[in-house]
């Protein structure tokens, strides 16, 4: 079981990011995939996640900003990001599991977000 995150780096606050999260082993008709992220200092937490049935859930701060899909016949997903802004600044991983438990860990990325 693998999971590949891809799509970090640095922006203006107000821009767009998408992240990708391309998994091996199993598909998303097992486990629901999202992201977590973690900001120096913090705690990780849970940003957004799809279930096998394709139901979405958010963290409060980034409803209306964020939109995660997936892509069912590459067993990815993504992460879009809009409206970035400086707190949203973090690593960013992605993550399978019965939500918000998680099984499996991708690597990070990192995500800067700048005034």
């Amino acid at each position: 079981v693998q999971l590949q995150a891809s799509g970090g780096g640095e922006v203006q606050a107000g821009g767009s990011l998408r992240l990708s999260c391309a998994a091996s082993g199993f598909t998303s008709d097992d486990y629901a995939i999202g992201w977590f992220r973690q900001a120096p200092g913090k705690e990780r937490e849970g940003v957004a996640c799809i279930k096998s049935d394709g139901i979405t859930i958010y963290e409060e701060s980034v409803k209306g900003r964020f939109t995660i899909s997936s892509d069912n016949a590459k067993n990815t997903v993504y992460l879009q990001m809009s409206r970035l802004k400086p707190e949203d600044t973090a690593v960013y991983y992605c993550a399978a599991g019965n939500w918000p438990q998680v099984d499996y860990w991708g690597q990070g990325t990192q995500v800067t977000v700048s005034s």
